[in-house]
């Protein structure tokens, strides 16, 4: 059993039709893991799912083999599950270091010593760390987002669209910042739309396709099969 996974997820809102079914997400420590497919395909509906932000209709959540389907989405981020989206991520009339002190709000311990080793990740929050969040850049913006998910030293970090709206410079810095957090053995899924970007830094990969799950595999392996190349990247 993978640390964090989503098991046969059905959902879908109110009481309109499945969005997602039977649709599986699995996610180990140290591995970044991407959630990719066409617009409507249910990819943030699978996320919300395993948030507890929308309730399953089928299937299950566990994380280190615990069942919390039944957990709302605060008792979600205690089990350690933290979550960046893709809008209002930040607050933009704060500073950057009172940003990572609103994200610490679970963590009992020594708050500097944690915004200490966020600012070893993020270098540049560090040098910006008493402007408002508001006068940085879209990429600075998006690290504000990422430390601040990581205040309360989740064990998986859920990311949707984390390069949204950035130049391809900034996204390539964003993914190497993506990579770094894996290496300090966080479980990251994220929902991706620059798929070849994503695959080629994902250790796993799913192609969701009207909510079910259409192609899995390494990352390496859905960048180079025929049929997910010509449909999803492009190529």
């Amino acid at each position: 059993m993978a640390f964090f996974e989503g098991n046969q997820m059905t959902a879908g809102y109110d009481k309109g039709a499945d969005i997602i079914s039977s649709c599986t997400i699995t996610v180990n420590k140290g591995e970044i893991v991407a959630i990719l497919g066409p617009n409507g395909a249910g990819k943030s509906t699978a996320m919300k799912a395993m948030l507890g932000l929308l309730n399953l209709r089928s299937g299950e959540v566990t994380i280190d083999g615990k069942n919390i389907s039944d957990l709302n989405p605060q008792d979600r981020v205690k089990r350690g599950i933290s979550f960046v989206p893709q809008t209002r991520n930040v607050f933009a009339g704060l500073t950057v270091r009172e940003n990572l002190e609103i994200g610490a709000f679970l963590r009992n311990d020594e708050l500097d010593k944690i915004i200490k080793e966020i600012y070893e990740l993020f270098p540049i929050l560090s040098d910006k760390k008493s402007q408002t969040v508001g006068e940085l850049s879209g990429g600075q913006r998006q690290q504000v987002a990422l430390g601040r998910a990581l205040m309360t030293k989740p064990s998986v970090l859920m990311l949707d669209e984390p390069t949204a709206g950035v130049s391809p410079i900034v996204m390539d810095e964003l993914f190497n910042h993506i990579i770094k957090v894996k290496k300090t053995n966080v479980a990251i899924i994220m929902v991706e739309q620059n798929a070849k970007q994503a695959l080629s830094i994902s250790d796993r990969g799913y192609v969701l396709v009207t909510g079910k799950n259409k192609f899995e595999g390494s990352g390496k392996q859905l960048l180079h099969d025929p049929e997910v190349r010509r449909s999803f990247l492009g190529a």
